[in-house]
């Protein structure tokens, strides 16, 4: 005679075998929240590869996709705290990239960073005509 719980105990043991095995995982994919870095902060986006004479543009070997808009203002850093501000002028060529140099002092191997400023969400205009009744008549 069979006991009436045996089909339970063994379910049980079943679930909790292939739970433990991870063969349930396999099947059902569990989504996991991936947290992404959030970019307040300053990204390192190249080196400086290049410093004519000059001085007074560089060239920038940069570390991924150069996505960077002409006329964004890049900060660079580098030994003994030394800083330094470039313009991007837009020309490009592979990895490289130019940049003129408006304030600091650099050298070549500097870290040039990029600061994310996320764009402002759009407020709507009124488009109800202004009451201009408060102004007073000359």
């Amino acid at each position: 005679m069979k006991s009436p719980f045996f089909p339970w105990i063994t379910a049980i043991v079943v679930v909790s075998t292939l739970c433990s095995c991870g063969v349930i995982n396999k099947f059902i994919r569990f989504k996991h929240p991936t947290e992404q870095p959030a970019k307040d902060g300053p990204e390192l986006i190249g080196r400086i590869a290049s410093l004519p004479a000059d001085k007074s543009f560089v060239l920038i070997q940069s570390y991924g996709k150069w996505n960077i808009s002409t006329n964004t203002i890049l900060t660079t850093r580098g030994a003994d705290n030394r800083t330094a501000n470039l313009l991007v002028t837009g020309e490009k060529l592979g990895q490289f990239a130019a940049a003129d140099l408006k304030s600091g002092t650099l050298a070549v191997g500097d870290a040039v960073y990029t600061h994310h400023e996320p764009k402002p969400e759009s407020t709507e205009t009124s488009t109800q005509p202004v009451d201009n009744k408060d102004k007073a008549k000359p």
